[in-house]
């Protein structure tokens, strides 16, 4: 019975040890019904006022001047982004938002807007760029 014991203790073990070094970190892709969930009312068309989120950094204003267009890409399912619209830049709103309005298309909250290699996250509420 003790060795049976001991080959137990030594199995859970090294399970133990072998399961410990083992983690992946995994992320997946919005789904089109939790993006409508979290977006309910957050769809901006042509013409409407979105709110940019933004590093803040000095290469964000240098790249990205009042008056410029940027083009809005949504991440779809199989992780690839693709064009769904055209925003202009209204004005800066303290240092880490963007005022912005749609020009073409439809854009909505957790889009990403880009000029260059800078970007800016489409947020949820307006009140930040009031």
């Amino acid at each position: 019975m003790t060795q049976t014991f001991a080959k137990l203790v030594v199995v859970l073990l090294a399970g133990i040890l072998g399961l410990s070094g083992y983690a992946v970190a995994v992320s997946y892709p919005v789904v089109e019904d939790q993006r409508e969930e979290k977006a309910a009312k957050g769809i901006r068309v042509k013409g409407e006022s979105v709110c940019l989120f933004q590093s803040g950094t000095e290469d964000v204003r240098k790249t990205i001047g009042i008056g410029d267009v940027l083009i809005v890409y949504r991440e779809g399912g199989n992780r690839e982004h693709k064009e769904v619209g055209k925003i202009r830049v209204l004005s800066y709103t303290g240092d880490d938002y963007i005022k912005a309005e749609v020009v073409d298309g439809a854009v909505q909250t957790g889009d990403v807007a880009k000029k260059g290699n800078v970007a800016g996250l489409v947020i949820a509420t307006g009140d930040r760029c009031k």
